[in-house]
């Protein structure tokens, strides 16, 4: 269990519920307001909702309900729109019209599948354990600069997390010195992508690393601080980071396969994940109860998103795809398989 200062800290992720107008705003206040009293930040849904509530004005919309027609006037595909974002809108609207309903307020709530959609093409670039050896001897090449004075610490270090604890950016980027338990080998992992706390074991080299970087970043030791700092703001911007990840792999010889194609710093947990689940088969290791184990670790809400690791895992590395499939066939080949 959580400290209750640390339920605190999780309140303090939380930004003001946007100021909803009209004849909606209750129905869109209610909702955050519901989210949040189970747990949830609700931050990005909120200003989502919010950006909804000013389309339905601009419309001229005004009702306390929601209609089929504004639901799929405000779903329906913008120019140059991924099918992800536009899927993430929709979802937003089946809840936002399944919480109407519950209140007593007339409402179409979205079908589920009823809309074929594609899911993310990308493939995860995954990396060679050469390239990792590679990119992390630029890492740790870097220099302090006037714009980053903690540069050459940060880096070396929130790289490594990223691969060794399979940490999403954000995660990574929202760790106070408090979230980084250096007595036990734990970090905190507070509100994630789905809004779920976890703990999450280090190895002991990564234990080291967050020492040796406490010492010479934190020598106060402010419970409060960000773990790694940014010259300005609350956090450092994600921007950033894949800015010195992109230098990173032009010197070491690793290309970018442009937009939309990467590598991208996200791979990184997509390398720890698929090098786990590789040893993992290697070592003989029961996939059936260790899977679990993995998405618990990971933060998934559940198997599919781990499980996808498991076929990435088989077709990256033919030469053990047959063990794979004597442990965990059903699961790797899926509906393919029947």
């Amino acid at each position: 269990m959580l400290s209750t200062r640390k339920r605190f800290s999780i309140m303090t992720l939380r930004k003001p519920i946007p100021s909803y107008k009209g004849a909606m705003a209750p129905f869109l206040t209610g909702l955050v307001q519901e989210k949040r009293a189970v747990g949830y930040a609700y931050n990005k849904q909120a200003s989502r909702l919010k950006r909804f509530n000013d389309f339905c004005l601009s419309e001229g919309y005004n009702q306390p309900a929601l209609t089929k027609e504004i639901v799929l006037l405000w779903t329906q595909k913008q120019p140059h729109e991924n099918q992800s974002n536009r899927a993430t809108r929709i979802s937003l609207m089946r809840v936002l019209g399944s919480y109407m309903v519950r209140m007593g307020a007339q409402a179409f709530i979205y079908p589920k599948h009823s809309e074929s959609y594609q899911e993310n093409t990308y493939i995860p670039y995954i990396f060679t354990h050469a390239q990792l050896s590679r990119f992390f001897g630029q890492v740790d090449q870097l220099q302090a600069n006037a714009n980053s004075p903690f540069r050459q610490r940060i880096y070396p270090l929130l790289f490594r997390l990223l691969y060794g604890c399979g940490l999403r950016i954000s995660e990574a980027l929202h760790l106070t010195v408090e979230d980084v338990n250096l007595s036990e080998g734990l970090l905190s992992i507070v509100g994630g992508k789905t809004d779920r706390d976890r703990l999450v074991p280090m190895a002991a080299s990564l234990v080291e690393h967050c020492h040796a970087y406490r010492e010479s970043v934190h020598v106060q030791r402010r419970s409060n601080a960000v773990f790694f700092p940014p010259p300005r703001g609350a956090f450092l911007s994600p921007n950033t980071p894949y800015t010195v990840f992109r230098e990173c792999l032009w010197k070491s010889g690793i290309s970018h396969g442009g937009r939309g194609k990467g590598p991208r710093v996200h791979d990184l947990r997509h390398t720890f994940a698929v090098h786990c689940l590789k040893k993992w088969v290697i070592q003989g290791v029961d996939l059936t109860s260790a899977l679990p184990l993995l998405s618990a670790y990971m933060g998934h809400t559940g198997l599919k998103s781990t499980q996808r690791y498991l076929r990435l895992t088989a077709e990256l590395y033919p030469d053990i795809v047959a063990a794979v499939e004597r442990q965990f066939g059903d699961v790797v080949l899926g509906d393919e398989k029947r």
